[in-house]
């Protein structure tokens, strides 16, 4: 069965996290991703360890580089810049996630590289766009700094935290991958070419969706509120009696089901709570009385309960107990990749028609370098 992206050839300049996610992803729709990396040294999370699989790979250079092929060359040396520009009249994407300006002083930049292949797809991944924000550095922890997110995140007022993953870095390689795929789709429709650029600044403004809009839209400008949603309640964790449990009740058929299962069916026509917009004002209210309930069994006997009548419920799991829930349920979660004694998360999309490949582990440093 063909891949959806085979015939695709990719040369990927990036490294650490936003560029690689996206590359990987080409990778497992059926692209040859060629992954160029800097002399004895390689994509800086190569050193990112511990912690380390069992083949001795650091496992956050794991994660993102599969189905790749590793070419190690000096963007110093005229001639391994030269082989660089022949490589790219084969190919049909380049992808990096340099500071602006660096790839136009090595010579390689999109203007003197669609010299070489005009119906090229050149896509360039910042961290705070190519004017003012050219000379900052694109880190991850930063951007959640200053693009507001750590100012929404957290356990309380005073207290920015942020997310446990890069998660900007993540969004960020999401949409270059998008951007990637309507550029392609724009060349098979034209034969032309073009610039792709995303930012993680930008990615991560536009991912801020509710929050951004309602400072855009009524000046309102958010805050940390802990587990708590802005717009709708419970929607938050409550303590049971063992460990937190979250609910998600979203409109007032599932709040009637919730007080229901809970034995506080009063609440459904208490005048605080007959609304979801009632129940935001009155949330602190509402949650003493649930969580005074709650707290007589634990997490796992309300999961049940809650579930079985329809109310969006969970315990909160640590990374373990989350992937042991998705076996449960069926979601073929992990994947085994050849040449790797470790398994890896799947690609979380199916395709009935030209479904995702696992074709290699994560290339060793210069693995497929000529010579």
């Amino acid at each position: 069965m063909t891949a959806a992206l085979d015939g695709i050839t990719v040369i990927d300049f990036s490294r650490v996290l936003a560029g690689p996610y996206a590359t990987m992803m080409l990778g497992d729709f059926g692209a040859d991703v060629i992954k160029i990396e800097r002399p004895g040294v390689g994509d800086d999370t190569r050193e990112w360890g511990p912690p380390y699989d069992c083949d001795g790979v650091a496992t956050y250079f794991n994660s993102v580089n599969r189905n790749k092929r590793s070419v190690v060359l000096d963007l110093t040396d005229p001639g391994d810049v030269a082989a660089v520009r022949e490589m790219v009249t084969r190919a049909d994407v380049v992808v990096e996630n340099f500071r602006p300006g660096t790839m136009e002083k090595l010579g390689l930049g999109y203007d003197a590289l669609r010299e070489l292949k005009p119906d090229l797809i050149y896509c360039a991944i910042t961290g705070f766009g190519r004017d003012g924000g050219a000379a900052l550095p694109g880190y991850d922890l930063l951007v959640q700094a200053v693009g507001g997110l750590m100012s929404i995140t957290g356990p309380q007022p005073g207290h920015p935290t942020k997310v446990g993953v890069a998660v900007v870095d993540v969004l960020a390689g999401m949409h270059a991958l998008t951007g990637i795929l309507v550029a392609l789709a724009h060349r098979d429709r034209t034969g032309e070419g073009q610039r792709v650029d995303t930012s993680l600044l930008s990615v991560l403004l536009s991912s801020l969706v509710n929050q951004a809009s309602s400072f855009l839209g009524a000046a309102t400008v958010p805050t940390i509120m802990g587990n708590r949603h802005p717009s709708i309640s419970p929607y938050e964790t409550f303590e049971t009696a063992d460990r937190p449990i979250a609910l998600a009740v979203g409109n007032d058929k599932q709040f009637r089901l919730l007080v229901g299962a809970l034995g506080l069916t009063e609440l459904a026509e208490d005048p605080r709570f007959a609304t979801n917009a009632l129940r935001v004002h009155h949330s602190d209210e509402l949650r003493a009385l649930l969580e005074a309930e709650l707290a007589k069994r634990g997490a796992d006997h309300w999961y049940d309960i809650l579930t079985s009548v329809g109310v969006p419920a969970g315990p909160i799991n640590d990374v373990a107990e989350a992937f042991a829930f998705a076996d449960k349920l069926g979601i073929a979660a992990t994947v085994a990749v050849p040449g790797s004694r470790t398994p890896q998360v799947a690609n979380p999309i199916t395709l009935s028609a030209t479904p995702v490949e696992y074709r290699s582990a994560p290339p060793w440093l210069g693995q497929d370098t000529a010579g």
